[in-house]
């Protein structure tokens, strides 16, 4: 199950209403289908992170500003009555095995019905100048998934590619090729992984590509790494796009 829509520009998008009708303008005219009450748990690094309040009482900031803020609102709005919950555990920094270090306290005790993992990038970041142990970072990742999986067998999982855009620091050419070869074999990883664990997969390289390509990656990304809000925006509407195509699919 993959993504790779670039979504502002989605064909399914043409003939919206306008803003303040049933249909809200810039999302899919279908709605995904989710079991009443059920809980979402989205982690990752900093892209994800956000700056979420660590003090879940705090519900001014407990979701951050990230992609996952923007999912749950929109969910928020379009179904209430479902009464879903949403978890924001991302940590800046972190790779997949600094995941798999907290993947007891941070995944698999908050038990959620759906799981949706972005990492990667700061495994290219702070990997120097070592090659990346690409089998490590495979059997990380699996890893974490089984214990989610062993923990609630039903689980659906969302999986998204590490991305990079050539801004900034990785506009000199060397650098480029460095990091956009590493962050395309994770990705291969990734969509390896999310085939065999029949997990909705965002080509979210795929995306970021089509959509620098309309505009300027500046106008995505600004350090090369960090989406700008529209950029956060672009992931949002691509999860909900795939996501809804699945459990629709479903029946």
């Amino acid at each position: 199950m993959s993504s790779g829509t670039f979504g502002f520009v989605s064909s399914s998008l043409a003939n919206q209403s306008k803003f303040g009708s049933q249909n809200q303008m810039g999302y899919h005219n279908q709605r995904p289908k989710f079991k009443a009450g059920a809980r979402f748990l989205f982690q990752g690094d900093s892209i994800t992170d956000m700056q979420w309040g660590r003090n879940q009482q705090d519900r001014n900031h407990y979701l951050g500003h990230s992609y996952c803020f923007l999912i749950a609102s929109r969910l928020g709005v379009d179904m209430p009555k479902a009464k879903l919950e949403f978890f924001n555990r991302g940590i800046s920094g972190n790779k997949v095995s600094d995941l798999r270090k907290r993947w007891q306290k941070d995944a698999v005790d908050i038990n959620p019905d759906w799981l949706s993992i972005l990492i990667g990038v700061n495994d290219v970041s702070r990997g120097g100048a070592k090659t990346l142990n690409f089998n490590k970072w495979e059997e990380d990742y699996r890893f974490i998934l089984d214990r989610s999986q062993a923990k609630n067998p039903n689980i659906r999982i969302v999986l998204l590619d590490p991305f990079v855009l050539q801004v900034a620091r990785l506009s000199v050419d060397e650098v480029w090729r460095h990091w956009r070869g590493t962050i395309d074999q994770l990705g291969e990883i990734v969509e390896r992984i999310a085939t065999d664990y029949g997990a909705v997969h965002i080509q979210t390289q795929k995306i970021f590509d089509q959509a620098a390509q309309k505009v300027s990656p500046p106008h995505w990304i600004w350090d090369g790494v960090h989406p700008l809000p529209q950029g956060h925006e672009l992931i949002a509407r691509n999860w909900l796009q795939a996501v809804t195509k699945a459990t629709n699919k479903e029946g």
